[in-house]
């Protein structure tokens, strides 16, 4: 297996280009330690995104179209229903500085404090500290590893739904990278409405699948649409978060006002130019978007067989979205401290499992890391060869 093989023609960065002191990613470590945890891309930003922002330079910074950008509306919109999200009425969107604080808005509009809230576990970890950091509980359900990748417990879902108003779902799931399917979905929406919940979507991983057919929104069904905020953004699918925006959707206006209000002047608003970097991914941004999946699932794929050969006492499975690996190393030396022992023996930061779980699950994590492989080919290479040689010297 060679670097290139089956790898398409896609412009990256060198680290000297990357570690610039703007960078969070390449600057929290030392020089001489790869960086593979924080969520944004090693990949040039796309051209058209570029020559937007030139030209909004030159119209002044003032203030932005904050009572509504039209153009933005109707973007994403269009956007929105390839997703099942049809028919949005008037004050169905509301913009957002980003994806977090929607997840904590709709914990402290849709609970009280005292009140549990369920989610699955591992998960993107502002999911339990909008929880705990609002004084409710987790009601948190282990996805269960099977033979064919991580699967929902059902069984666990429905004795945790139990006395709970508000359910966070993750779609596709940080950290596993599973794209519910739509049998998944209906389950988990029989479920909504058979307890009576709430349920905040967040799908901010929607344009970064590699599975087939169009993504399907968990809103996207009638008979939870009422009951359901949706909230996404650019920041993942064109490595944008430096430019913070987001979006709150739903079917019920007076709901996303409920919501977005909850949060009131505390949350702010989007940026200037965050609108016009959004206008013109959703506008011109698909053929870099689609040759940046393309990238990334070559590196997936790469990824896995590495894995596979070289390090055989790891396990993965395959996403089937994001750019985020979860990687069980239970079963190689230094299980108990394993982000630790990368960072200073690999010199390869990783994001550590027990980030992803509230207290209680922590343990279950430990021996995990999440491996961000949207990277150039030969950066990705380098970090598996430190992460072997260093596993295989302590054996």
């Amino acid at each position: 297996m060679t670097q290139t093989e089956n790898l398409p023609t896609y412009p990256t960065l060198t680290p000297a280009e990357l570690r610039h002191a703007d960078s969070l990613k390449w600057t929290l470590y030392g020089g001489d330690v790869i960086p593979m945890w924080i969520a944004d891309m090693d990949f040039p930003v796309a051209p058209a995104i570029l020559s937007a922002l030139r030209e909004r330079m030159v119209h002044g910074l003032g203030y932005h179209q904050l009572m509504g950008d039209k153009t933005l509306d109707g973007l994403l919109r269009a956007r929105l229903d390839t997703h099942g999200l049809k028919d949005l009425p008037e004050g169905g969107i509301a913009m957002l500085p980003g994806v977090v604080p929607g997840i904590y808005a709709a914990v402290a509009a849709l609970t009280q404090p005292g009140e549990k809230v369920l989610t699955m576990t591992p998960v993107y970890h502002p999911f339990h500290l909008s929880i705990t950091g609002q004084g409710r509980e987790v009601s948190a359900v282990p996805l269960l590893d099977s033979p064919d990748g991580y699967q929902i417990d059902w069984d666990g879902m429905e004795a945790a739904a139990k006395g709970t108003k508000l359910m966070l779902l993750c779609h596709p799931h940080n950290p596993t990278g599973r794209v519910w399917t739509h049998d998944e979905l209906e389950k988990l929406r029989d479920l909504a409405v058979k307890h009576d919940l709430y349920v905040l979507s967040d799908e901010l991983h929607a344009d970064l699948r590699f599975t087939d057919g169009p993504f399907e929104s968990f809103a996207a069904a009638g008979r939870v649409q009422s009951r359901t905020i949706t909230v996404t953004g650019p920041c993942k699918a064109f490595n944008t978060a430096g430019l913070g925006i987001g979006v709150m959707i739903g079917h019920d206006a007076e709901l996303v006002k409920k919501v977005r209000a909850a949060a009131g002047g505390l949350m702010g608003h989007e940026g200037a130019l965050s609108v016009t970097m959004w206008q013109a991914a959703l506008r011109d941004g698909g053929p870099w978007l689609a040759d940046t999946v393309d990238y990334l699932r070559a590196n997936r794929d790469f990824l896995t067989e590495y894995l596979r050969q070289h390090l055989p006492a790891v396990k993965f499975y395959p996403v089937e979205s994001t750019y985020l690996a979860w990687v069980d190393l239970r079963d190689c030396p230094h299980a108990g401290d394993i982000q630790k022992f990368l960072l200073e023996e690999a010199k390869v930061a990783m994001h550590d499992g027990p980030t992803f779980a509230p207290e209680e699950f922590k343990p279950q994590t430990q021996g995990f890391i999440r491996l961000n492989f949207a990277t150039s080919r030969e950066i990705l290479t380098e970090a598996l060869e430190r992460m072997r040689k260093a596993l295989d010297a302590a054996q």
